[in-house]
């Protein structure tokens, strides 16, 4: 890839996060731009969430995505890729989602330990009592509600750094998504993988999806609809939705899965300890009537 300094007019600037996960997705996404006879090169960013060493919670909205909206509202870069579930629900003054590609797995993983793994133990497949390294806030929930027993550890790093923190014996599980550790083709063959049904662990809204960002008005947003998903995004946007509706980030106790069930849409949500199935022709409709099944939380958009 060109340096930026002899970038051409038909060189798309992409950015993204530093991580190798994050760095996984931008090539991914420059390699469907170059089909598309477009050039791209990376503008990597570095967010506050990691420069931070603090519990994920206490770092409040956006830490892993506003310093590369901000990089794209200066114009050093002409699109950004964010792992979609880190995006806050209120879009970016000035900004705009031009596309969401084909999703990967939406799932979550249990990856543990091989001499704590105990598969007559039920959906979570772990002996009583076992350590759980995660820091989202649905996961401790999640792991509250079904199996009160196991002890959640907070933990930072990437995905490669928490295995190796795994295997080193900090904790004798790790919760972690699916479509993170499947994009990276990381080796598991010494630990255990249970891949854990996303109707009983719900994971996190868009969680497995792409999320691709430009200005508002940008030319480039015209080219990018040939990246997007149009079938497979109904689940997302209701998922999204549903967010929406509850004026969520990623650090709140909110599990959704939607999917495609003959001509109509289904969902499963979970919000701090409540848990609903609903199904509806459109995004918008599942969204709402889950929000509705929900209860209405107390804080929430509409009321």
């Amino acid at each position: 890839m060109a340096p930026e300094a002899t970038v051409p007019e038909r060189t798309v600037r992409i950015a993204t996060r530093g991580s190798d996960l994050a760095l996984w997705q931008a090539r991914y996404v420059a390699a469907r731009l170059e089909a598309l006879g477009l050039e791209a090169v990376l503008v990597p960013i570095e967010t506050s969430g990691d420069r931070s060493h603090e519990p994920i919670p206490s770092l409040g909205v956006g830490v892993f995505t506003k310093a590369v909206q901000d990089a794209l509202l200066r114009g050093d870069a002409d699109l950004a890729v964010h792992s979609y579930k880190d995006l806050p629900s209120l879009p970016a003054e000035g900004l705009e989602l031009a596309a969401v590609p084909p999703r990967g797995p939406a799932h979550e993983l249990l990856v543990l330990r091989p001499e704590r793994h105990d598969p007559d133990a039920g959906a979570l497949a772990l002996a009583a009592s076992s350590t759980v390294g995660t820091s989202a806030v649905r996961r401790h929930a999640l792991l509250r509600a079904l199996r009160p027993d196991l002890r959640p550890v907070p933990l930072r790093g990437n995905v490669p750094t928490r295995l190796q923190r795994l295997r080193e014996g900090a904790f004798d599980a790790l919760l972690l998504a699916a479509a993170g550790v499947d994009r990276l083709g990381l080796d598991l063959t010494d630990l255990v993988r249970v891949d854990l049904d996303p109707e009983v662990f719900v994971p996190a809204p868009a969680q497995g999806a792409l999320a691709l960002e430009v200005r508002r008005g940008a030319p480039l947003a015209d080219r990018l609809t040939d990246l997007h998903d149009v079938p497979g995004f109904a689940p997302v946007a209701a998922e999204r939705g549903l967010m929406g509706q509850l004026q969520a980030g990623c650090q709140l106790a909110l599990g959704a899965h939607a999917w495609r069930d003959g001509s109509s849409l289904a969902m499963v949500a979970w919000f701090e300890g409540h848990q609903t199935r609903v199904r509806h022709q459109h995004p918008e409709g599942l969204a709402m009537l889950a929000f509705e099944a929900l209860g209405r939380p107390v804080g929430s958009a509409a009321r």
